[in-house]
C-alpha cells in the first residue's frame, strides 16, 4: 500500500488500495470515541483502514467533527461531515477504480454511519446522493435509552467489571452531550435505534459485528431486528471473547477475525 494522503482540507485521509480480493471497492470509514474523542491516527481508524486497503479496498477515513468542550459541533456537525466525505467518494469513485462503495464505522462512528443512511433515505435533509453497496457497523451505539441486557450478558458483565462501562446513565449522558440537550425529541438520524421497519425500508445490505461482553450490544441487536423486519439483508453477530472496542486493539485475535469476516462479506456483494 502506498502512503495515505489528506483530502477535503484535512477532513479525511485516503488509503490507496493494494492488490487483493476487495479490488474494485472502496470503504468510507468512521472511527469511534463517544462523539467527543478519536482521531485518524488511533488504531480503530488507521489500523482498520490499512487492513482493508491491504485487502484491495480504497479507504476514506473521516476525521468528523467532535463535540467540543464548549458544546460546539453537536449533531448534525459530524453527520454532515460523513455526508460531505460520502459525496466526495461518490464523485471520485471512477478515478479510484471503485465500482462498489461501502460505508462503515465503529461505536459512535457506527451511529454516524447509520444516521447518514437514514438521511440519504429521506428521513432528514440530505442531498440526492446514492446509497452505498453495503454497510459495516462494528459495535455501534444506536440508542440513547437502551434496554437492559439479558441475563446471559448481565452475568458476563458482572464477571468482567472493566467491560461494564456503557451503563444506561453513561449512555444517556453521552447522547445528551452529542445533542447538546435533552434526547426526547432527537432527530432519528441522531438516534437510529429508534427507527421503525418503515423508517429503514431500502436500507442497504448490512453486516454488524458487536462486542461479546458489551452492553451496547443491546442497541445494535435491536436495530438489527428492525432491519430484518424491514426485509433488509442483515448479518449480525458478536466477536467471541471481545469487549467493546476490539477494532482499536489490533494485537488481539478479535481484530483480525472481524476484518476477515467483513472483508469476505464485502467481496461477495
Amino acid at each position: 500500500m502506498t502512503s495515505p494522503r489528506s483530502l477535503l482540507d484535512g477532513l479525511a485521509r485516503l488509503y490507496p488500495a493494494s492488490d487483493g480480493p476487495l479490488h474494485g471497492s472502496a470503504l468510507l470509514w468512521a472511527h469511534g470515541g463517544g462523539f467527543v474523542h478519536g482521531d485518524l491516527d488511533m488504531p480503530e481508524a488507521d489500523a482498520v483502514a490499512r487492513a482493508f486497503a491491504d485487502r484491495g479496498a480504497t479507504v476514506v477515513s473521516v476525521d468528523y467533527a467532535l463535540v467540543g468542550d464548549d458544546g460546539s459541533c453537536t449533531f448534525p456537525a459530524g453527520s454532515d461531515d460523513i455526508l460531505t466525505a460520502w459525496a466526495w467518494l461518490v464523485e471520485h469513485a471512477p478515478e479510484l477504480g471503485a465500482e462498489r462503495l461501502f460505508v462503515g464505522g465503529t461505536s459512535a462512528g457506527g451511529n454516524l454511519i447509520a444516521g447518514a443512511i437514514l438521511r440519504l433515505l429521506g428521513h432528514a435533509p440530505a442531498s440526492a446522493l446514492p446509497l452505498p453497496t453495503g454497510v459495516f457497523l462494528a459495535y455501534p451505539t444506536l440508542l440513547a435509552v437502551q434496554p437492559a441486557p439479558d441475563a446471559e450478558l448481565r452475568a458476563a458483565l458482572d464477571a468482567n467489571p472493566d467491560a461494564d462501562v456503557f451503563t444506561p446513565p453513561a449512555v444517556l449522558a453521552m447522547y445528551e452531550t452529542y445533542l447538546g440537550g435533552d434526547v426526547t425529541d432527537a432527530p432519528l438520524a441522531a438516534v437510529p435505534g429508534r427507527a421503525t421497519p418503515a423508517d429503514v425500508a431500502g436500507f442497504p445490505p448490512t453486516i454488524m459485528v458487536n462486542g461479546h461482553v458489551d452492553e451496547l450490544r443491546m442497541s445494535g441487536e435491536l436495530f438489527a431486528r428492525t432491519l430484518a423486519d424491514a426485509g433488509v439483508d442483515i448479518d449480525v453477530s458478536f466477536e467471541p471473547g471481545t469487549a467493546h472496542g476490539h477494532l482499536n486493539r489490533p494485537e488481539e485475535p478479535g481484530f483480525g477475525k472481524t476484518i476477515e469476516r467483513v472483508a469476505g462479506w464485502m467481496a461477495r456483494r
